[in-house]
């Protein structure tokens, strides 16, 4: 870029001319960060794209009508929330891998691969591994059931989606450069919770998720903003 500010200052381009160049050429740079190409489909289901085409659904509940086909889906646990049969029929496609706990087997007649916290898999060029998500001092997700998070190595980059989960101690093990994490409080964690998350983990950014549907409101994702110790991106579902 800097040979175009030369030239410019040099009267061999025009300002405009370059900072038009120094726009596109950022706008590009944007696009290839994996940020960029995470899509929050509300509640806690997300589209991710990585930059070889591949496309990794997590949680897929109440997708839009013309959802792009999967080529893997990941479901943390077995609640209708997030291991919907009508939403995965949406985008499964011949050759799509589905993988989750144990519990999903008896709600979806599609077939999937069954993987318990600490397995680790690659799968279409994506590594995945399989971490724990429960409760602490709530029932509805009990560390027995076996339910997960997820760390999806894309591009180069850590991406975890924490499932539905309250604030604990595996997160000190965890690593991520973007974490996916439920704010909604009463099921999972709430914001502040959700805030000592992200600076466990270390993240360099942090995505709230886990409200305004089912439980919890925007109120919830900007407190989360204001507490959490990295960058927060509040996204707009896509219906």
């Amino acid at each position: 870029m800097k040979e175009w500010i030369l030239k410019a200052e040099r009267g061999l381009l025009s300002v405009e001319r370059a900072l038009l160049v120094l726009l596109v050429g950022g706008m590009i740079a944007l696009s290839f960060m994996l940020i960029e190409r995470i899509f929050w489909l509300g509640h806690s289901s997300f589209r991710v794209e990585s930059k070889s085409g591949t496309t990794i659904y997590f949680d897929p509940f109440r997708l839009p009508v013309n959802s792009i086909a999967a080529d893997i889906i990941c479901i943390s646990h077995a609640h209708a929330d997030h291991c919907s049969e009508n939403d995965i029929a949406r985008i499964y496609r011949q050759g799509t891998i589905i993988i989750g706990p144990d519990a999903l087997f008896a709600k979806i007649t599609f077939p999937a691969r069954a993987v318990r916290t600490g397995d680790r898999l690659y799968i279409k060029g994506i590594g995945i591994e399989a971490v724990a998500a429960y409760n602490i001092n709530k029932h509805f997700h009990p560390q027995a059931a076996g339910n997960l998070g997820f760390i999806a190595e894309i591009d180069g980059e850590r991406l975890y989606f924490a499932g539905d989960t309250d604030l604990i101690p595996e997160m000190s093990e965890i690593r991520a450069d973007i974490a996916l994490l439920p704010v909604g409080g009463v099921y999972t964690m709430n914001a502040e919770e959700a805030a000592e998350a992200a600076r466990r983990v270390q993240a360099k950014m942090a995505v709230p998720m886990h409200y305004a549907t089912v439980v919890g409101s925007e109120k919830d994702a900007e407190l989360f903003r204001q507490r959490c110790p990295v960058p927060v991106k509040i996204m707009e579902a896509i219906r």
